[in-house]
């Protein structure tokens, strides 16, 4: 077995007292260690979701996978989907268990990014999600503000939901819906980040296009069908190897990302699952706010256009 190896759940583990990577302050090891700790925590949000991950292999730059690789154990759970961004069929992986999640970890998967869809119901997103990304150099405290906003409009149209740190510099709120069509969850998002907006202008803003933000917080509405958004409790590839992590709404201006690390946060979290404690039921989304996200442009495709619109311009003169 290679230095710093063990067995865990069947799975062989390998080469455990490596750097994760340079300025992680983490070893492969504490990367397995965090996972297998919380693997009851974060299985409840990978289980039955295609799943995609980023790993970080020894010398190399991270790269997202998706398609599972030809060497994955034949016990590893596995689903078949169409993937409209590569336009063909990808083979994802279900991470429905600690022996599958333990085999990741050893292949240097860091993040998880399940998809908003469960595998057997393709048509229908779990939940509807705020993305708050603050501008450069802004920091979580304007990403914290604009959350706060994201929350006020929610009351407001009678839902509920819950908050934590991307892992990265901002935040995500996720509000668990009952089944509508997809379209329909997107233009509720479309709604809710407009409303947001609408409440302080000067914070937060729905440009999708990053030169018209103007420093403001991005109240980012695209996570909707085929996307992906990275899971609670999951690690990510930056420096000190923050995680995403569960915040109640009243500390939320209180926090750091960096406060959340695979080496802290199990210490933090003890045996409670504050994520699965703060999320409230599938709620029903209001029709009037449906009705009002459909009347809103698809930002992706505003952007497109507009950028279509800038470039002639730019010709022109």
């Amino acid at each position: 077995m290679a230095s710093g190896g063990e067995t865990r759940d069947g799975v062989t583990l390998t080469n455990l007292d490596q750097s994760l990577f340079d300025g992680s302050g983490a070893t492969k090891r504490d990367l397995v260690d965090y996972l297998d700790a919380v693997s009851d925590r974060i299985l409840p949000n990978l289980r039955g979701r295609p799943l995609s991950v980023i790993r970080l292999l020894r010398g190399q730059e991270a790269f997202m996978q998706k398609n599972l690789p030809k060497y994955t154990p034949e016990w590893v759970p596995r689903t078949t989907m169409w993937a409209a961004s590569s336009h063909r069929e990808v083979t994802y992986a279900l991470c429905d268990d600690r022996r599958t999640l333990l085999w990741f970890a050893n292949q240097r998967a860091i993040e998880y990014h399940p998809a908003l869809v469960a595998a057997g119901s393709p048509g229908y997103q779990t939940h509807l999600i705020m993305d708050l990304d603050p501008p450069e150099g802004g920091g979580f405290a304007v990403a914290a503000a604009a959350a706060l906003l994201v929350r006020e409009v929610l009351t407001a149209a009678g839902l509920a939901g819950a908050v934590k740190t991307s892992g990265a510099k901002g935040a995500h709120v996720f509000v668990p819906i009952a089944e509508h069509p997809i379209e329909d969850v997107a233009a509720a998002s479309r709604a809710i980040a407009a409303r947001a907006e609408k409440l302080d202008p000067a914070l937060a803003t729905t440009a999708f296009i990053r030169e018209d933000r103007e420093g403001k917080v991005f109240l980012d509405s695209t996570r909707a069908g085929g996307a992906t958004v990275v899971s609670a409790y999951s690690p990510r590839a930056r420096p000190g190897c923050p995680v995403s992590f569960p915040v109640p709404w009243a500390e939320l201006d209180r926090v750091t990302p960096a406060d959340f690390t695979v080496v802290t946060a199990p210490g933090l979290l003890g045996s409670a699952d504050p994520w699965a404690d703060a999320m409230p039921g599938p709620q029903t989304l209001p029709a009037e706010l449906i009705e009002h996200g459909h009347t809103i442009p698809v930002a992706r495709v505003q952007a497109m256009h507009e950028g279509k619109r800038r470039a002639r311009a730019r010709r022109a003169e």
